[in-house]
């Protein structure tokens, strides 16, 4: 293998191209990427950006030791691989030959309709734009009562804004971690002074505000839209590359064929991997496809797609994890809890720091903790080992985590 391409400029992008090198590869490396901004950090913009602490978060990297070659600016807009490896990129920079392909484009924000303006949170440059119309007083609506509108809507408040928040299911974060956890967090909204509308679809985006699904108006100065991201995928069509919801890989990133949607076995390509928000890769662990769209994925999936690149064995099965900043406090998340059966509570969610666990039987399949990041920790390890525990002694919120385990 003599060349290879990553294409997405995002942090599994750059960490890919290190990865690269670190691992001993020595050939050529391109790094093609849509953004004209060398990669850069994601969480912080709707957290320290919107705040105004920080205006920029590129990552750090030694360029000149990666020897890598920038298109920055440049957008993958096709590919055809080769019957016997390899392939050709196209880009707007123009084709481009390789013998590997990482391929990291991320996600994109979905928007709603109607032809009012509305922002979105991706870029560094939406949270730039969006932070200027975070002035006191004004009237900011945020459409979804998720990760993002949370985030959004602390700083928000903390800029003396007016702040509105809708929610089509009946709780916040219902689709993350499920109405009940979900709702434990709702009381966090009206403590800062920020207006949750729960149960409510919106339309359209309108000038001047939203229409609802039931013929009523909010008015809005501004309104955010954080309903989700899609994989950014679109420019792999007739590619022959399995797609479905993000790029379909195996367990060691390796990306499958479209042979196996047709009702053949499907190939991998071991000369093509993905990483990062647009991969649904196989997990042995919870014996399905995930599609984690976190920065814990894009920060660690890269070294184990690169191994497989340079053909050494590997795979990635980690435990989901994530974190938010919001209204004052801290909260994180590890596991993955679609199978649990049981939900116990570690302290008062009235309080300040809590922690809800997931079981099935006896087993811990996730935990979200809130000002309690030694629960995090503990129980991510614990879900990592496939660790049962004892429910009486992992309710006590005085016994450790790990010492709530079975030996």
């Amino acid at each position: 293998m003599e060349s290879v391409i990553v294409v997405g400029g995002g942090l599994a992008g750059v960490r890919a191209v290190e990865a690269l090198r670190n691992q001993g590869f020595e050939g050529e490396v391109t790094l093609v990427s849509a953004e004209r901004h060398r990669p850069y950090d994601r969480p912080p913009l709707s957290k320290a950006v919107l705040a105004g602490d920080r205006d920029d978060t590129t990552v750090e990297a030694d360029w000149e030791a990666l020897r890598v070659r920038l298109l920055l600016g440049e957008r993958a807009t096709g590919l055809r691989p080769a019957p016997g490896g390899g392939g050709t990129l196209a880009t707007t920079a123009g084709d481009l030959d390789f013998d590997g392909l990482l391929i990291a484009t991320g996600a994109t924000p979905i928007t709603l309709p109607g032809d009012g303006p509305q922002h979105v949170l991706r870029t560094i440059g939406d949270a730039l734009a969006l932070r200027e119309r975070l002035t006191a007083g004004a009237r900011v609506v945020i459409v979804g009562a998720g990760w993002i509108g949370a985030e959004v809507a602390t700083a928000a408040a903390a800029k003396g804004c007016e702040v509105t928040v809708v929610e089509a299911a009946d709780t916040p974060l219902a689709n993350a971690v499920g109405p009940e956890v979900g709702a434990l967090t709702a009381p966090w909204y009206a403590a800062a002074g920020v207006t949750l509308r729960t149960g409510v679809k919106v339309a359209a985006v309108e000038p001047g505000g939203l229409l609802l699904a039931g013929g009523d108006r909010i008015e809005a100065d501004e309104v955010v839209t954080g309903v989700g991201v899609r994989p950014c995928v679109g420019w792999l069509e007739g590619s022959g590359l399995l797609v479905e919801r993000g790029i379909v890989t195996d367990a060691s990133l390796r990306v499958t064929t479209e042979d196996a949607a047709r009702g053949g076995p499907g190939t991998v390509r071991p000369d093509i991997v993905a990483a990062g928000d647009c991969a649904a890769w196989w997990s042995g662990r919870y014996g399905r496809r995930l599609l984690v769209e976190h920065w814990d994925t894009a920060l660690n999936a890269p070294d184990v797609a690169v191994a497989t690149l340079l053909g050494r064995e590997a795979v990635y099965d980690a435990v989901p994890y994530f974190w938010s900043e919001q209204f004052g406090r801290m909260v994180q998340y590890a596991g993955h809890h679609p199978a649990a059966d049981r939900l116990l509570r570690r302290g008062d969610p009235a309080g300040d720091r809590w922690t809800v666990c997931w079981l099935a039987g006896d087993r811990l399949e996730a935990v979200l903790t809130v000002g309690r990041p030694r629960d995090l920790v503990q129980g991510r390890r614990a879900i990592a080992a496939g660790a049962r525990v004892d429910p009486e002694a992992l309710a006590d919120p005085a016994v450790a985590v790990r010492d709530a385990v079975r030996s």
